[in-house]
């Protein structure tokens, strides 16, 4: 098959738009509380202007780098060790909100989870190109593949993120169906994961109240089920086209993390059907393009990595959106290129830039 002259440019130019998509309602939905908060209405946009434009610099850096360079136990290893160590190293640090996401250097900071997704996306990729034929060997293959995510979501659920864990496991599941793993190995994990579920959910109190608010937020609309009903207002205020932009009122103090996990609402109510439909067609477009270049690369380990990167960002999104609709209880979880947060941001631009790399070698 001819190498392609340049990347994929469709690609790219989604993840230019969904970008500057993020920036705009970013400062759509932070600039009344940065003036409240900051004495500026520009705080939070700023900040994520800067990250924005260091990730783009990555990605096209990334894009001119060759993706076999990744291919190599002397990148994979230290890639899964760091990330470990940082991992635990937020343990080390003070506390927020009684939980351990972040790791702060004075004004740097940024989150030791986001780093685990282009880690277990590598290390899977690099171990599984190899190992088809002998997928379903449970002992010599799949717990070997699946050790670093389970010591990945143990270290998160501790902090505990129960929304990047799953994520972590959603695309460790799905890269190891790509190679072939019979689906009763899938189901012998879910079943093994009940309890660990169980007592995350049920045995935790905050999550437990979540889940009741998840299944009946009317109960209690000024306290457990807030979240859910002013996020559903948000969306149904919207209608076809829109409040305009800068015009959504749920953003006022009523609807929590406007700028964060509760963008997509915003949008929703600014924007309308129409605007939030465009997003979607943008994802879908994205993931389109992305398992495009995993069908279409004849390198292994070029496949599983376009698979795995593009898995993770759709994974994500979809989380995001259905806490949202009120389709799935609420979670911490951003949406990709959209949500304020420069790690995210910065991460899932990274990515990207590898995927690109990856569109060089197909037609």
């Amino acid at each position: 098959m001819a190498k392609r002259v340049g990347v994929d440019k469709l690609l790219f130019c989604v993840t230019l738009i969904l970008v500057v998509i993020g920036l705009a309602m970013v400062f759509s939905a932070s600039a009344v509380m940065a003036k409240e908060r900051f004495g500026s209405p520009y705080s939070f946009v700023i900040r994520q202007a800067i990250w924005a434009a260091v990730g783009l610099a990555v990605m096209t850096l990334l894009m001119q780098v060759d993706y076999r360079k990744y291919n190599r136990p002397n990148v994979v290893f230290p890639a899964v060790a760091v990330t470990v160590i940082c991992l635990m190293a937020a343990f080390l640090m003070r506390d927020s909100h009684n939980t351990h996401r972040w790791i702060r250097f004075g004004m740097l900071s940024f989150q030791p989870s986001e780093l685990a997704k282009p880690a277990l996306v590598l290390f899977l990729a690099w171990f599984l190109q190899n190992r088809m034929q002998t997928i379903d060997d449970w002992r010599g293959t799949i717990l070997p593949a699946a050790l670093p995510s389970l010591v990945f979501i143990a270290l998160i659920l501790k902090e505990p993120d129960l929304g990047t864990a799953l994520v972590c496991a959603g695309v460790t599941a799905l890269m190891l169906y790509l190679a072939g793993m019979e689906m009763k190995y899938l189901g012998y994990a879910f079943l093994a994961s009940l309890p660990v579920l169980y007592l995350m959910l049920f045995r935790v109190k905050w999550r437990r109240d979540r889940l009741l608010a998840f299944i009946n937020p009317e109960a209690d609309p000024l306290g457990k089920g807030f979240h859910i009903i002013q996020s559903l207002i948000a969306v149904g205020t919207g209608g076809i086209f829109g409040l305009n932009y800068m015009e959504g009122r749920q953003k006022l103090f009523y609807l929590p993390e406007p700028h964060t996990d509760y963008i997509f609402a915003n949008i929703s109510e600014e924007l309308g059907l129409l605007g939030a439909l465009i997003v979607l067609g943008l994802f879908i477009v994205l993931g389109y393009r992305g398992i495009r270049a995993a069908v279409l690369s004849k390198d292994p380990f070029a496949r599983f990595l376009a698979f795995g990167i593009t898995a993770t960002i759709l994974i994500q999104a979809f989380f995001n959106i259905s806490v949202v609709l009120a389709l799935v209880p609420t979670k911490g979880i951003t949406l990709p290129f959209i949500s304020y947060g420069g790690t995210s941001l910065f991460i899932m631009l990274a990515l990207i830039g590898v995927l690109l790399n990856i569109t060089r070698e197909i037609e």
